[in-house]
């Protein structure tokens, strides 16, 4: 039987299947939820992806492996690559209105597409 794992790290939880790549028959599979919020400690995601996965009984056997997770987070990071400060997450909007201010200051949403190729939003 050949074997592949699916992991997929959403806003509330992080889920693995691992399923047999013939039939699509989940095998064992396993989960751990995510902190509420919108700022989140990047390492609780590490920690459910952990969780998720020992539920699933790890990743031997397992042939390949396709990752799926939530968009729209920032995490940043210092010059090492240590995390300095908790992730915010796409439905923080505590600053809509600063964002908005500052596209109309600089033109409104048409002279930021043109000028960066994005308009900055809250999240």
């Amino acid at each position: 039987m050949t074997l592949v794992a699916g992991i997929d790290s959403s806003t509330q939880s992080c889920k693995v299947l691992v399923c047999d790549a013939a039939t699509g028959e989940v095998v064992r599979e396993g989960r751990a939820d995510h902190p509420d919020g919108t700022e989140i400690a990047p390492a609780a995601w590490e920690d459910a992806a952990r969780t998720a996965l020992a539920d699933a009984g790890g990743l031997g056997g397992v042939e390949a492996v396709a990752v799926g997770a939530q968009q729209h987070g920032m995490v940043c990071l210092d010059a090492a690559g240590r995390v300095v400060r908790p992730a915010l997450l796409w439905n923080d909007v505590r600053s809509a209105d600063a964002a908005r201010a500052l596209v109309e200051e600089l033109g409104g949403p048409a002279a930021w597409a043109r000028a960066v190729g994005v308009v900055p939003l809250a999240a």
